[in-house]
């Protein structure tokens, strides 16, 4: 049971990493439509997270670690995604990836290879969806070596640690597992020509015969039913809650950078002459009505978001002792709240710009980023999947099954 003193040290805990967060947001901004244009490999926004202490955040214990539990992690991928989307999505793939030990490994494996992520300040990228042929993984006398290509490894471009998934010959059980990037037989592809998510890193990797020593290999990623324990299938959801951030921050992003030109430029959608209305475009019905839906369309997605989070949390203090029901149910909520935040993201992005009108469209602003960033990620984890499973479980009580955005 948490104690007061606790629940005010983690209120405390949070609203100081939020401040933080916030700080290096405001830092983000002030150069984002540059830095965006020109796409280049985002090693100083890395480097400025390192220095606020942010990529150790969900890090419980150790040297450098954070100390701070997923809900301010979320909240910190989302504040720093309203200011610059491709960053904190980045931000959260890696607290997802270097969280990944504690759903596939032992408990004393994810110990220490957390506290030495911690201690050294790693950047961790990868990718464990399940879309192609994995690299395969090579049983030796040492250990294995991987060999093959893996494509969408978010963040592969700056990371000093990937997780991906590869498979074991013979059987083809998926894996997941930790390799050192900077080892010669890993060779980066920058093959992701995307129009938006440009500053993430991402791209295809190649493993040409790449040792991984047997603590290399977490655990299985088979999404057959019963292979994985309760608590590990808590992956999914907690993978799919970094996508739900990501899509709210880039939505509110948008929102409050679009309201503070209204008000500063006063200068939101121009009717005709005819048509003016008196007070200008700020007392414009239209431009209120636009403004009304698309905060409705936010707060109702966040608030989902919210439920998600909660659940989520519950299921990590259930730990060992979670079911496969309740799995099911957090899965469920996390679709729920994905499927929500992805058309609120779309909805936003597009309709904000109205208000603007034809000079929403100048480059200078660069608002046409926040609506190239969610696009690009929707395209990659489509809605109507995440609808499917909801109504199947409504409909039929069906578990959804397990599996990784990517």
């Amino acid at each position: 049971m948490t104690t007061a003193g606790e629940a005010i040290d983690a209120e405390a805990g949070h609203a100081h990493w939020l401040r933080i967060a916030q700080e290096i947001a405001d830092d983000l901004a002030t150069d984002a439509v540059d830095r965006e244009q020109a796409g280049k490999a985002p090693f100083d926004e890395v480097a400025r997270l390192r220095e606020a202490g942010l990529l150790t955040l969900p890090v419980l214990a150790g040297p450098g670690a954070g100390g701070a539990d997923w809900r301010t992690a979320y909240a910190v991928v989302r504040t720093i995604s309203a200011a610059d989307g491709a960053i904190g999505y980045l931000l959260g793939c890696h607290y997802f990836l270097s969280s990944s030990a504690r759903f596939f490994a032992s408990p004393a494996l994810a110990t220490r290879v957390e506290q030495e992520s911690a201690a050294r300040q790693w950047c961790w990228g990868g990718g464990l969806v399940s879309c192609e042929p994995s690299p395969g993984l090579t049983p030796t006398a040492r250990g294995y070596v991987l060999n093959g290509r893996q494509s969408r490894v978010t963040g592969v471009g700056v990371a000093d640690r990937l997780v991906v998934r590869a498979t074991r010959p013979g059987s083809g059980d998926p894996l997941a597992v930790l390799v050192d990037p900077a080892h010669p037989g890993v060779v980066y592809v920058d093959d992701e020509d995307t129009f938006g998510q440009r500053l993430a890193a991402s791209g295809s990797v190649e493993f040409d015969s790449v040792p991984v020593t047997a603590d290399d290999v977490f655990g299985s990623l088979s999404s057959d039913e019963g292979a994985l324990p309760p608590f590990a299938g808590l992956a999914a959801p907690t993978a799919r809650l970094v996508s739900v951030q990501f899509c709210l921050g880039v939505a509110e992003g948008l929102l409050a950078e679009v309201r503070e030109y209204s008000r500063v430029v006063n200068s939101s959608w121009q009717p005709s002459a005819q048509h003016s209305w008196p007070g200008g475009p700020s007392r414009d019905p239209y431009v209120l009505s636009v403004y009304g839906e698309l905060t409705v369309a936010a707060r109702s997605a966040s608030a989902l978001a919210d439920q998600a989070v909660e659940a989520l949390g519950r299921g990590f203090a259930r730990g060992e002792d979670l079911d496969d029901d309740e799995c099911a149910e957090i899965a469920v909520l996390a679709s729920v709240a994905e499927s929500a935040a992805s058309r609120a993201a779309q909805e936003i992005t597009t309709r904000a710009l109205d208000v603007i009108g034809a000079r929403a469209a100048f480059l200078r602003h660069g608002f046409d980023r926040f609506w190239r960033n969610a696009r690009t990620h929707t395209l990659r984890e489509p809605v109507a999947d995440r609808l499917r499973e909801v109504g199947d479980y409504f409909l039929n009580g069906a578990h959804p099954p397990f599996t990784i955005p990517s």
